[in-house]
Formats: structure tokens, C-alpha cells, sequence
């Protein structure tokens, strides 16, 4: 999933301890005149327009893995894509600036270089004008859960909408437990002001009806934990559906067998019943449907002293001293 934000790319100066993290990288040592360096801001705690956010965990994990990474152009990875690679990142809080959701504002800023060479010339000419100017990070998030309730929102686990709002409070998903940074990326189209998050959930983005499509061909499948996990839950879900059908099933079942023997009282109970089980469940309901009917013209269902015992309830008599 590609999400593409305007983001902070701005030149920076080059400190020999810089110089220093920059070398560990290289194969031969480069002088601080041989590189080009601009600070970017990748990612945030504020929430984007999928209304999902990262927390300040995820944010801090992230600067330990996006160390070292490459920048390319597009998400497109080909070698002669690489352009930059950060070799410094850190969480940075600014005083006084909060988020939507009154906490304080946390932003994932790095640093990254480039060879100052013929060839990229014309990239580091954009930078410094201000033409390359939005970027996107692409990693793996284990976890999104809700910011209302806190269960899981990608496997059944929460029933809030994303985007929508409960009492007062806007509904996202708060993406946590980051496994991998891939790569960053220079884009062309901002989706908004603060930061750019491009983002998948575990080492590879297979749904989990997918997954049993695969394994109902017998394909052989390796699966990632949070695939494992999506998959449990899925089935959960879909055994608590079967015990909750079950139990619907039954009572239907026995309701047409009742109406049945009541509107025509020659039928065997036990030949209803072993008709009903032959039957799906919405065919079912409409035998039901049409046997209470017909049961209501022979008997009435609603009980004829009702209105008696309601007058009567009123009447207080036999209790006067």
C-alpha cells in the first residue's frame, strides 16, 4: 500500500562525526566535499488520510531500522534507482506541538547523502530549489488496532469504522510492532503536509481469504507471524459464526415443526423435522414463514383473553377490605 506525503527535505552541513557514519557505509573513504547531505522527515504520530497513525514505538523502531536504507524513486526497485541513503535517523519531539489527538508531536527525521558526482548533479539541484520535495517510506507493521476500543482492526476483531467518530473522538488504526524498513522514496504527488508513510502488513501483503484459496488448492505455503495470526483470528471468527448459526438453525427448526403441526395436525413432528434438515437455512425461514401463517388462521396465536386479563388486572376489587 503506497501512501505519498509532502515531507521536510532540506540541505544540511556535514560534521566529521557524520562524515564518520557516512564512511561505515561506503567502500572508500569520501571527503565531506565528495557528498551531498539533507535532512528528511519520513514518518509521524499524526494521522493521514487512510486515518491510520504510527505510535511514538513504532516511530522509534523505525529510526533504529531505517538506518542504512536506500532512497529510490517511485517505490520502483531497480539499482539504478538508488539515489541516497540515510545514515542517521532519530525521533524528534517539537516543544508546544501537539497531534488530532492532544499528544505530543513526534516526527521520524534522518539523514541521508549523496555522492556529489556528474550524475547527480541535476537531484541535488532539485533539493536544494525545492523540487524534490516529497518522499515515502515503505515498511512492515505487524499490528493496527483501534483508538477507541483497542482490538485488532484488520481481522475481525473491532466492529469501530476508520475515519468515523465515537463520542466525540475520531476512530484510526494504530499501527505498532514494526518488523522491517524497506526503502524510501522520492514521489511526485503529496497526500499531506507532515510526513510520507508507505506502508504493508508483515513481509508480504496476502489477504487472508487468499491464504484459503491457496491452501484449499493444496499449495504449499510458508506464513509469516502475522499471517499466522490473521488466520486464527479469521477462523475464530468464523467458528464463533458456525456456533451462533447452529443455534439459530435449531430454534428455526424447531419453530416450523410447531407452526407445521398446528395448521395441519396430521403431519408427523419427526417427518417435519427430518424434512427441515434437507433444507438451507433462508429456505428454511421461509417455510417457517408460511406455516406461522397458515397456523394463524387456525389458531390464533395471540392469546384471545388478553384484553380480559388486562381489564381484570385493573380491577382491585377482591382486594377491598
Amino acid at each position: 500500500m503506497n501512501k505519498e506525503f509532502k515531507t521536510d527535505v532540506s540541505a544540511c552541513g556535514v560534521s566529521l562525526e557524520e562524515l564518520a557514519q557516512i564512511n561505515a557505509m561506503t567502500v572508500r573513504e569520501l571527503a565531506a566535499d565528495e557528498v551531498f547531505t539533507f535532512n528528511v522527515i519520513l514518518c509521524d504520530n499524526e494521522i493521514d488520510r487512510d486515518f491510520e497513525r504510527f505510535d511514538d514505538s513504532a516511530l522509534e523502531k523505525m529510526a533504529e531500522l531505517f538506518v542504512g536504507t536506500t532512497g529510490i524513486f517511485d517505490h520502483v526497485p531497480k539499482s539504478e534507482n538508488q539515489t541516497a541513503r540515510i545514515y542517521s535517523a532519530a525521533c524528534v519531539r517539537e516543544d508546544g506541538r501537539v497531534n488530532s489527538y492532544g499528544e505530543p508531536y513526534v516526527c521520524l527525521k534522518a539523514k541521508a547523502y549523496i555522492p556529489r558526482t556528474a550524475k547527480n548533479a541535476d537531484l541535488i539541484a532539485d533539493i536544494e530549489s525545492g523540487i524534490r520535495k516529497e518522499v515515502s517510506v515503505s515498511c512492515a507493521a505487524e499490528s493496527c488496532t483501534c483508538s477507541i476500543c483497542g482490538a485488532d482492526m484488520r481481522f475481525g476483531g473491532c466492529r469501530h469504522l476508520k475515519g468515523e467518530s465515537y463520542d466525540g473522538k475520531l476512530c484510526c488504526g494504530i499501527l505498532s510492532d514494526i518488523t522491517d524498513a524497506y526503502e524510501w522514496s522520492f514521489v511526485a504527488v503529496p497526500a499531506q503536509i507532515n510526513a510520507g508513510v508507505t506502508k504493508s502488513y508483515g513481509k508480504e501483503i496476502v489477504k487472508t481469504k487468499d491464504l484459503i484459496e491457496k491452501i484449499k488448492s493444496g499449495a504449499e505455503l510458508s506464513l509469516t507471524q502475522g499471517q499466522t495470526k490473521g488466520l486464527s483470528a479469521y477462523i475464530e471468527k468464523l467458528e464463533k459464526q458456525a456456533r451462533d448459526g447452529a443455534v439459530y438453525r435449531k430454534s428455526l427448526i424447531s419453530d416450523t415443526v410447531r407452526f407445521a403441526v398446528t395448521a395441519v395436525p396430521s403431519l408427523d413432528p419427526e417427518s417435519v423435522e427430518k424434512m427441515c434438515s434437507g433444507v438451507e437455512t433462508g429456505e428454511l425461514a421461509g417455510i417457517r414463514d408460511a406455516f406461522r401463517k397458515k397456523a394463524g388462521e387456525v389458531i390464533p396465536l395471540s392469546p384471545q383473553l388478553k384484553a380480559e386479563a388486562a381489564a381484570q388486572a385493573e380491577d382491585n376489587s377482591d382486594y377491598k377490605f
